[in-house]
């Protein structure tokens, strides 16, 4: 692969017969070419690579939670507590870089007790390598500093110097190499042997609540799915309940063996913990998914959570508002939350404003429905003006024309009279009124019609809502 660089096209990736030829990355297309005259080249996709190398990290975390992409060409896994998953670190490093292989891909890796260890083993060691704990001073001694992540002047001047193994730099004063070569290179030195801590920026924060399982057999059927999700939903219910918290939202991963990764996450109205109330919302996502050849991995996060207190038992096998919420989870989850409201009140006379949207479950704010008014039972957001025509100036129209069709008035009643809220009038408005009037059309339909500020001519005819 070549790829536009300043001094013209350069490779960025050979493969191994190139390598035997001679060729390496950073050199001049021409260099290459006068080597291997018959060489075969690709451009570059430097972009999708980028891309590429991200979702293989995504792909990562059935095997740790907390994955990051090094470079262009890296991936670094933090597998601390993980191990014990895959009967100990050999194991989990060979299957890691074995299914890694089988999608095709050469790789090498190591996993040591300090990220700075494993990256130089995986990329000047041979082979791939399991640093025993507080072993990396040993297993690093033969690598060239360069080993160490300096920069490319840095250790080509300790090459120039003749220090061409890590064990010689470290046995070198530490005051000299500061002197000569500034604080950066001690610091790479107590990076890799676990001196210094380093921060790992991972793709996807991992959640405090997560639940993971690594699957001996794939699972090709929903059926088996379904059985290891309600283990790791009582497992995951456990943890919750051990910390008097509730899920607001969980996400199922399920990494497959054909490198597929579905996501899939539902919401709750209340926090829960109710391990067979979850695995209803969880289990219609699965319908339909297509599991490629199974699912080798699994895990079960609550990336929200809430406090939740121990409730007292109902007599009866379930408390209503419990019902009711387990409910509203399943609409909110098949239809969506913009789809699922409760209509509530609010304290004014202007039909527009005297209610609004909450959630399904808010609860009511001292505010009581009015009981005194009739009112139409489709009201619309905004008013749509109408042409209507009174005898008198006070009375109801004899009719009015709406959307190009003109209804005649068979009876009519009102007006109620509905004044304007003037603390939220706009300037010139404190004396707007409406004057609202019920009325039947020939054909039987009812409207809510209202006539806005003067009579006569200077009067406007608004239509709000429509009656059954």
């Amino acid at each position: 692969m070549a790829a536009p660089a300043s001094g013209g096209l350069r490779l960025v990736a050979v493969n191994r017969a190139a390598a035997a030829e001679g060729l390496a990355p950073g050199m001049t297309l021409a260099d290459a070419r006068a080597l291997v005259p018959a060489l075969s080249v690709v451009a570059a996709d430097l972009a999708g690579d980028a891309a590429a190398l991200a979702r293989l990290a995504q792909w990562c975390l059935w095997a740790s939670p907390r994955a990051a992409v090094d470079g262009a060409d890296g991936l670094i896994l933090e597998v601390t507590g993980c191990a014990h998953l895959f009967a100990g670190e050999e194991a989990l490093l060979a299957r890691l870089l074995g299914r890694l292989r089988d999608r095709g891909l050469t790789v090498r890796g190591a996993l040591a007790d300090s990220l700075g260890a494993a990256w130089a083993l995986a990329r000047f060691g041979e082979g791939d390598a399991v640093v025993p704990p507080g072993g990396a001073a040993a297993a690093l001694a033969d690598l060239p500093p360069a080993a160490l992540r300096l920069t490319a002047e840095t250790a080509a001047a300790l090459e120039g110097l003749g220090v061409r193994r890590i064990a010689d730099l470290a046995a070198l004063p530490r005051a000299g190499l500061a002197a000569r070569f500034g604080a950066a290179l001690g610091r790479r030195l107590d990076q890799a042997f676990g001196r210094i801590d380093e921060p790992l920026a991972p793709v996807r924060p991992a959640p405090p609540y997560l639940v993971r399982r690594v699957l001996t057999e794939p699972l090709a059927h929903h059926a088996g799915i379904t059985g290891a999700l309600a283990v790791m939903l009582a497992e995951l219910a456990d943890r919750l309940a051990a910390e008097g918290r509730g899920a607001r939202r969980l996400e199922l991963v399920l990494f497959g063996l054909d490198h597929a990764v579905h996501r899939l996450g539902v919401g709750t109205v209340r926090a829960s913990r109710d391990a067979a109330h979850l695995a209803g919302l969880l289990a219609p996502r699965l319908d339909g998914l297509d599991l490629g050849l199974g699912v080798e991995a699994m895990t079960l996060a609550a990336p929200e959570t809430e406090p939740l207190a121990p409730r007292q038992g109902a007599l009866t096998d379930e408390a209503p508002e419990a019902g009711l919420a387990a409910l509203v989870d399943r609409l909110v989850n098949h239809l969506g939350a913009a789809a699922v409201f409760r209509p509530l009140p609010r304290p004014s006379h202007v039909p527009e404003r005297a209610s609004h949207l909450a959630p399904p479950l808010a609860p009511a704010e001292g505010v009581r429905w009015r009981d005194d008014v009739v009112r139409p039972v489709h009201l619309f957001p905004r008013p749509e003006p109408v042409e209507a025509v009174a005898m008198v100036p006070d009375a109801p129209p004899v009719w009015f024309r709406w959307r190009r069709r003109t209804h005649r008035v068979r009876a009519a009643e009102g007006p109620e009279r509905i004044a304007c809220e003037w603390w939220r009038a706009a300037p010139g408005e404190d004396d707007a009124f409406r004057d609202y009037y019920r009325i039947e059309d020939l054909a039987g339909a009812r409207f809510w019609l209202y006539r806005e500020g003067a009579y006569g001519e200077g009067a406007r005819w608004y239509l709000h809502g429509l009656f059954a």
